[in-house]
């Protein structure tokens, strides 16, 4: 599939109406193209294939990604200082740390 006709079919969608977006996220979702096949590994059940597809949906299955897999992750860390000064000798602060939290807590939802 050519980059041009992936790119031409997201506002196609969006004019004939196929999906419904919301007003925070004006495109709905992002279009990327890998030339490179999934490598075969020995005593692998998935069949070789020359193409593949993968999708993060906007449902309920993605807030639990966020919740289970970075927003505790992030807590803990958070919680204990951890890797932080790090990050402030290259010149954050804790306000920056305090808005991430923010902005995961509105992916989340």
């Amino acid at each position: 599939i050519k980059s041009k006709e992936a790119n031409a079919t997201v506002p196609w969608l969006k004019t004939n109406q196929r999906l419904t977006f919301v007003e925070w996220c004006p495109t709905g979702f992002k279009v990327s193209l890998n030339d490179t096949p999934m490598p075969v590994l020995p005593d692998d059940k998935i069949a070789f294939s020359k193409r593949h597809v993968s999708t993060i949906g906007n449902n309920t299955a993605i807030s639990r990604v966020f919740y289970n897999r970075i927003i505790k992750k992030y807590d803990s860390m958070y919680a204990h200082r951890g890797w932080l000064h790090w990050y402030l000798k290259e010149g954050m602060e804790y306000q920056d740390f305090e808005n991430a939290r923010l902005n995961l807590q509105d992916l989340e939802q």
